[in-house]
């Protein structure tokens, strides 16, 4: 064996090293170890498996979605496939979006590049038109006319859709009888029934018209009849019915809105409309509630979107509120629900009605608390009538003149008034009482202080109502909420002007340059945004 040979077979019985990695000593250091590679960690292949079973939830749950992301044309496919089988069911049209009208029509939008979609459509509207025809051999009119308009939607010839359109009107004409038609419409005539149901005059012409456009005594008999219900409307005006001549006007303008008489009556409306609403104003403002009431009201009826009249309505169950409260003042709690019932309902929303059920609760407290008990000893009574005094002579300080009703100064008088009659002190308090409430509104008004001024004139008001010189103050305030709010509209308060010209149109409606100050007021609201 030479050399060569003893060294190839010592190489092949050579033992390769080996590495059991499933044995390595856990005792060697961590330096000094041989990393596992990943692949063989079996928590990484429980982390791959939850991978892919999640992918694979995930593709089925969402194979359609992607489908559709992926490969549009399967989404459109399948509309038209759908939209054909719609078509030849003969459901055109359906508001579910199953009609072959609404599939091919998604189909379209899905890709306009398409033609099959608008050819579908085309056939669509001749089928339409087929439909039509056939209901007309049956006599059913109705059908008939839907098909008709869903075939015009769709874009079919226009002179085949005339044509059909010109043979259902002669077919329904001889159907229905034209001259019975235009008999029953001049007896409703006749008898004043104009416009209100099937059988009244107008519809009855508006049914002849359709069917035959130019008979000539039905184009005469819709003239009449207009006339006359516009002759109605204004006969409503003068007796003040503003919502039935509305009603009228509206009727006559759907029937026919070139009406040569139709101009003039709108233009009565407005003006009615617009009188009514500044003789509410007045109302509100010279505390007549239910003539106000009722002119807002006949506002609403006419124009129900009226602006002016919601918050007219509001603003007068607000002063509602108001007497409610003065009326628990004066602990007339059946009164003052009253007013607050009246108050809910025409300002429901409002805060201020909201306060005044507070306050009369609590007046209803106040009178608990301040009732007289007949068999109190005079020191007893006394004392408690030098504390309702002194409760008094703080709410004057204090400028609490009638409000918190059975705290303010008014009600605290009342009080004591009701202890000790002939008390000297009592009756010295009612005396300084009504000069201080008219001292009180002179310092506010000459101040600008406006809202203060307003509470001591309502205190003069309630103290004194017959007094003739309170028109000569609400005039003089309602000029300083005008001065004032002016003021405050120069410098941008849209909001305080506009609360202003309220005030002053409750305080004096016809005060000498409210109009203008309104009109300013409105200009600054349009502008706002």
């Amino acid at each position: 064996m030479t050399r060569e040979d003893h060294h190839d077979a010592g190489r092949s019985r050579r033992i390769e090293p080996h590495i059991d990695w499933a044995r390595v000593d856990a005792s060697v250091p961590a330096s000094r170890r041989i990393p596992v590679p990943a692949w063989r960690d079996r928590r990484y292949w429980r982390w791959v498996a939850g991978i892919v079973l999640a992918l694979a939830v995930a593709l089925v749950a969402l194979r359609q979605p992607l489908a559709d992301l992926l490969w549009p044309e399967t989404g459109v496919q399948s509309l038209l496939d759908q939209a054909d089988q719609a078509l030849q069911a003969g459901r055109l049209d359906a508001a579910d979006g199953t009609g072959a009208r609404q599939l091919y029509e998604a189909a379209q939008a899905m890709d306009n590049d398409r033609t099959e979609a608008a050819e579908g459509l085309r056939r669509v509207a001749e089928a339409a038109l087929r439909a039509a025809d056939s209901a007309l051999q049956r006599h059913r009119f109705d059908e008939a006319r839907v098909h008709l308009a869903l075939a015009r939607d769709l874009h079919v010839p226009r002179p085949d859709a005339d044509a059909f359109a010109a043979r259902l009107r002669a077919r329904e004409a001889a159907h229905a009888g034209v001259d019975g038609l235009l008999a029953a419409a001049a007896r409703a005539h006749a008898d004043k029934r104009l416009s209100e149901g099937d059988d009244a005059a107008l519809p009855l012409y508006q049914r002849v018209l359709a069917l035959q456009p130019t008979r000539l005594e039905a184009l005469e008999g819709r003239e009449d009849a207009l006339s006359d219900l516009l002759q109605e409307a204004g006969q409503r005006l003068q007796r003040g019915e503003l919502g039935e001549a509305a009603s009228r006007i509206a009727a006559a303008r759907t029937f026919d809105p070139g009406h040569v008489d139709l101009p003039q009556a709108e233009a009565a409306l407005a003006a009615a409309v617009d009188a009514r609403r500044r003789a509410g104003a007045r109302d509100l403002a010279r505390g007549r509630l239910s003539a106000a009431r009722s002119a807002y009201e006949a506002v609403a009826a006419a124009v129900p979107d009226d602006a002016a009249a919601r918050q007219g309505l509001e603003q007068t169950g607000i002063a509602h509120a108001r007497q409610a409260e003065r009326e628990a003042g004066d602990f007339d709690f059946m009164q003052a629900e009253r007013e607050l019932a009246l108050a809910r309902t025409l300002a429901p929303q409002s805060s201020r009605v909201v306060q005044a059920e507070q306050s009369v609760a609590r007046a209803r407290e106040a009178q608990q608390r301040q009732g007289a008990v007949p068999s109190l000893a005079p020191r007893e009574r006394d004392r408690r009538v030098q504390a309702l005094l002194e409760r008094m002579a703080q709410a004057e300080a204090q400028g609490q003149w009638l409000t918190p009703p059975g705290d303010s100064a008014y009600d605290t008088l009342r009080a004591a008034q009701a202890l000790a009659p002939d008390n000297a002190a009592v009756k010295q308090a009612a005396l300084r009482l009504l000069p201080a409430v008219r001292t009180c509104y002179e310092d506010e008004l000459r101040a600008n202080r406006v809202r203060r001024a307003q509470a001591c004139l309502q205190a003069w008001q309630t103290l004194q109502p017959r007094d003739a010189a309170l028109a000569d103050a609400r005039r003089r305030l309602a000029e300083k909420w005008i001065a004032v709010g002016t003021e405050r509209l120069g410098m941008g308060d849209v909001a305080f002007a506009a609360q202003a010209l309220q005030e002053a149109r409750r305080l004096d409606g016809a005060l000498a340059g409210l109009d203008d100050f309104d009109a300013r007021v409105r200009t600054a609201q349009a502008a706002t945004p």
